[in-house]
């Protein structure tokens, strides 16, 4: 019914910069509550950012001043910009959506920041 699709990860250099896009298709009207997810090896599964259909947000500490949300209802797409991404940042990225009281995962996008 519901799928998301996240595309934009890749390898980058300290001090770089990547755009995520996650895309919805299916019977989705709007777009709700939606947020970024990481989780690098060994460690636990964190949220990077959060948006409101209002466009309120919600950032993880570490990324404050360096990562922002956004979405496009028009195109059912929310993205995640990120700049100044430091090795830390390195993980598997998955966008998350609520709609119609589910809870929808998409399959995730390798960043890797390395020299």
């Amino acid at each position: 019914q519901v799928q998301l699709v996240e595309s934009g990860g890749g390898l980058v250099q300290p001090g770089g910069s990547l755009r995520l896009s996650c895309a919805a298709s299916g019977m989705i009207f709007s777009l709700n509550y939606m947020a970024w997810y990481r989780q690098a090896p060994g460690k636990q599964r964190e949220a990077v950012a959060t948006i409101t259909s209002a466009g309120t947000t919600i950032y993880l500490e570490s990324v404050k001043g360096r990562f922002t949300i956004s979405r496009d209802d028009a195109k059912n797409t929310m993205y995640l910009q990120m700049n100044s991404l430091k090795p830390e940042d390195t993980a598997t990225y998955s966008c998350y959506l609520h709609y119609g009281f589910r809870d929808y995962w998409g399959q995730g996008t390798q960043v890797t920041v390395s020299s």
